[in-house]
């Protein structure tokens, strides 16, 4: 696979207010490092120098984050409003997310399950300040990856803890193909180009619009030869038409319509360092200058 480049910008949506990119697996989002690399926001200043914003540090609102090694969607706002707009969906729970994973050691058993682990941060004592973490997970294909038994799935993360996908996929004993970090490190001859991560489906349903995109599934023998499906569980397609059918997750409940047990439990009042913490996401992607 060719590794990303200036040039090979993908654009999957655009409005007056947003763009959502598929983001190549080996690039970063943006970088304060000394030595010039690729970018995502280095590709948009290339494509749409227009668009870029002198008063924000990168140039461009990114409503949220993907991991370097991590493709696919990535929402990018092109206003201070439409950045509030997408900061308040993520904040009330009402985005949907969708992620495709080819997962090692095995094959996956069951064909849907609710993933329901807490994750908190590592450290000496434990686990600190664990928080509830909630994922949807589908097999859609049984098959082999470079000789190993795999299974491809559709997850739906239901809250949004850092790496939670990754983790829980560890956590299943099944973690996801070329993920270094919690899988087990093998020799460098036998790693995959990649870690088999991919954000499939977005759908940010902000008050002026409702910005939805699907990208291309890059798990597929044609793009990769390692990667050989032999038993199909569930289509691809057919769940695409249920996350597009599906209503938005409700604001006023603690867990999208979508997750059926376990719940979350209610949504506590915003505390003061929340508050704190919304308003400097806020001010890092301001239009005005500070004064």
């Amino acid at each position: 696979m060719e590794p990303g480049r200036i040039e090979n910008l993908s654009v999957v949506y655009q409005s007056r207010d947003f763009l959502v990119v598929n983001k190549h697996w080996d690039l970063r989002i943006d970088s304060r490092m000394w030595r010039e690399i690729p970018t995502l926001q280095k590709q948009l200043r290339h494509h749409f120098p227009e668009l870029a914003d002198p008063d924000t540090y990168y140039g461009f609102r990114f409503c949220h984050q993907l991991d370097f090694s991590t493709s696919g969607a990535l929402c990018v706002a092109l206003n201070k409003a439409a950045a509030g707009s997408a900061y308040k969906c993520f904040k009330e729970r009402r985005v949907t997310k969708a992620y495709l994973a080819l997962q090692v050691r095995g094959h996956v058993q069951e064909s849907r399950m609710t993933i329901n682990y807490a994750i908190g941060r590592n450290s000496t004592e434990g686990c600190e300040n664990p928080k509830p973490s909630l994922t949807e997970l589908v097999v859609l294909e049984h098959g082999l990856y470079a000789g190993d038994p795999v299974s491809k799935v559709l997850l739906q993360p239901l809250t949004g803890r850092t790496h939670q996908l990754r983790v829980h996929c560890s956590a299943l004993s099944h973690p996801v193909v070329g993920d270094l970090t919690y899988g087990q490190a093998l020799d460098q001859e036998e790693q995959p180009f990649r870690m088999m991560l991919h954000a499939f489906y977005l759908r940010i349903p902000t008050r002026s619009e409702c910005v939805e995109a699907c990208t291309p599934d890059p798990f597929v023998p044609a793009l990769d030869a390692c990667w050989s499906p032999h038993t199909l569980v569930q289509s691809l397609d057919q769940l695409v038409q249920v996350l597009r059918a599906a209503p938005d997750p409700d604001p006023t409940e603690g867990c999208p319509a979508s997750c059926s047990t376990p719940t979350l439990p209610s949504k506590s009042p915003e505390t003061e360092a929340q508050r704190a913490s919304c308003l400097q996401w806020l001010s890092e992607w301001t239009l005005e200058p500070d004064h």
